[in-house]
C-alpha cells in the first residue's frame, strides 16, 4: 500500500490562460510541486489574463460545470478529494453551482478541507459583477474552512472600510462567526512605507501579523493571489503551526516575485519605460527550488487574542 500521507488531491475550480500564469495555472504548478495532485475545471479559458491589450477565449456556464462534475460522480472520482480550492467565478449561477459541489464533496469526504480564495477585485477596483457578492456572503463563506481575501475584497464582503489593525480583527470575526476557521488576509496597506501587511487568525486560537516588503518598485503582477492560495493549502496541511504556513508562503511568493523581476530588462527595472505584460509573467517554473524549499527570511508575529 500507498503512503497515506500522499493520497492528497485538490479540485481546483478557478480561471485558466493558455499564455501565463493566472487562476489554475499558478496554482496548479505549486501544488503538484509540493505533492499535491491536481484536477482543474477551468471557470473560464482565455488567450491571456486581462493585462494584454487583447482577450480571446470561452466562459465556462454553470450548465457545463454541472455537467464536468457529474461526469467525475458517474465514474466515483469524488471520493479522491481531500482539498477543493475555488478562485476566480465570473458568473452568479456558476457560483451557486459552487456551493452545491461542496455539500457534495463534504456527504462523500466530511474531512474535506475548502479553501475559498474570493476573487473580486484589488486596489479598489472590483472586476466581477456585483451580484456575486451576496452569493459569496450567504452560500459559499459559511462553507469554507480557509478564507484567503485581499483588503479591498474583506472590505466588500464584510460592508466595513479597514483603516487600522482594529478594523482587521473585526473583519475576521465576522468571517469566524460565519463558521470560517481560518481567515487569511493576504494582503493590506496596513503595513510600513513600502510594506504589505498580511493577517491571520485561527478561530478561538491565535493570531499572526506578517510585514511584506514591497518589491518592482510600483510594478504589479498578476496571478499572485492565486500563487497564495496555493501556498497556503499545500503548507497548511497536516500541520497545527499556522504561523509556519504564512511564513512558507510569503517566502516562495517573495522570491517568485524576485526572480520575475531578476528576468526583466535593465531599461525595465530602472524606470525608463514601462513593463509589458508578458515581461510581468510569474517566473513559475523557474523558481521550482523555491517553491519546494522555501526559505523562511520574513516572521509571523503572533499576536494576542483579545
Amino acid at each position: 500500500m500507498g503512503d497515506p500521507g500522499l493520497n492528497r488531491r485538490v479540485l481546483s475550480i478557478q480561471s485558466h490562460v493558455v499564455h501565463g500564469y493566472v487562476g489554475n495555472k499558478s496554482a496548479a504548478f505549486p501544488l503538484q510541486v509540493l505533492g499535491f495532485e491536481v484536477d482543474a475545471i477551468n471557470s473560464v479559458q482565455l488567450s491571456n489574463h486581462t493585462g494584454y491589450r487583447s482577450i480571446k477565449g470561452q466562459v465556462l456556464q454553470e450548465k457545463e460545470l454541472a455537467e464536468l462534475f457529474e461526469g467525475l460522480e458517474a465514474n466515483n472520482l469524488l471520493q479522491c478529494y481531500t482539498h477543493l480550492l475555488t478562485g476566480y467565478t465570473g458568473s452568479a449561477s456558476f457560483l451557486s453551482r459552487i456551493s452545491n459541489i461542496v455539500s457534495k464533496l463534504r456527504e462523500i469526504n466530511p474531512q474535506l478541507i475548502y479553501v475559498c480564495d474570493p476573487v473580486m477585485g484589488d486596489n479598489g477596483k472590483m472586476y466581477v459583477p456585483e451580484d456575486l457578492l451576496p452569493i459569496y456572503r450567504e452560500k459559499i463563506i459559511p462553507l469554507a474552512d480557509i478564507i484567503t481575501p485581499n483588503q479591498y475584497e474583506v472590505e466588500l464582503l464584510t460592508e466595513r472600510k479597514i483603516s487600522n489593525e482594529s478594523d482587521v480583527w473585526s473583519a475576521v470575526q465576522w468571517f469566524h462567526d460565519r463558521g470560517i476557521d481560518t481567515v487569511v488576509i493576504s494582503s493590506s496597506e496596513l503595513g510600513e512605507e513600502n510594506e504589505l501587511r498580511a493577517f491571520l487568525s485561527k478561530k478561538n486560537d491565535k493570531r499572526y501579523i506578517l510585514n511584506i516588503p514591497r518589491q518592482g518598485n510600483g510594478i504589479s503582477f498578476t496571478g499572485t493571489g492565486d500563487l497564495f492560495a496555493s501556498l497556503f493549502l499545500a503548507h497548511s496541511h497536516g500541520t497545527n503551526n499556522l504561523g509556519s504556513t504564512l511564513e512558507k508562503t510569503i517566502a516562495s511568493l517573495q522570491a517568485v516575485i524576485k526572480r520575475t523581476l531578476d528576468s526583466m530588462p535593465a531599461e525595465v527595472l530602472s524606470g525608463k519605460r514601462k513593463v509589458t505584460a508578458q515581461e510581468c509573467e510569474l517566473k513559475l517554473i523557474q523558481s521550482k527550488n523555491v517553491i519546494e524549499n522555501p526559505e523562511v527570511v520574513l516572521k509571523a508575529i503572533e499576536v494576542k487574542n483579545k
